[in-house]
């Protein structure tokens, strides 16, 4: 008797999850012009919850809420401009997918590099320290005399 309770369940969950796919899909099917300026705004801005990710990309519950948020703003009649400006006033540049490059920002921006850099300037003076503390000298009579020596009555010689 439990079984088909469980099946009444599951297929009443799966109704109600195409039933919110399709009011999703209805809204973002009422304005062609306003969904594809929202699509191209998204990729410039940066989820909260991902880090990584662009708000469009993004499925977080978070992203959700902006992109409803950024609707309502441009039915309000609010430039692209007006909208990010409103969006970083209220969350900091992070917003942003590609942050401005801002005296604040350099060290983000420009990092990297000077850390390229700096690694390339020390792998430099390493191998050309290592290299000059390098001598090739020849070996005199005597060390070669000894070396000879050395080699003639090392234990495997006897082996060929």
């Amino acid at each position: 008797m439990k079984r088909p309770v469980v099946l009444f369940l599951l297929l009443l969950l799966s109704c109600m999850a195409f039933a919110l796919a399709t009011v999703a899909a209805q809204s973002a099917a009422d304005d062609p012009a306003m969904e594809a300026r929202l699509r191209n705004l998204s990729q410039e801005l940066r989820c909260l919850v991902c880090q990584n990710e662009t708000l469009a990309d993004s499925r977080a519950d978070l992203a959700d809420d902006l992109r409803r948020e950024i609707r309502e703003q441009m039915k309000a009649g609010k430039s692209d401009q007006e909208i990010i400006a409103f969006l970083t006033q209220r969350y900091g540049d992070f917003v942003l997918y590609r942050p401005r490059v801002r005296p604040v920002t350099y060290l983000l921006w420009f990092g990297p590099f000077v850390l390229l850099v700096g690694g390339m300037l020390v792998l430099y003076r390493y191998v050309k320290q290592r290299r000059d503390s390098i001598s090739e000298k020849p070996l005199t009579a005597a060390e070669r005399r000894r070396a000879e020596d050395l080699l003639e009555s090392a234990p495997g010689k006897e082996i060929a």
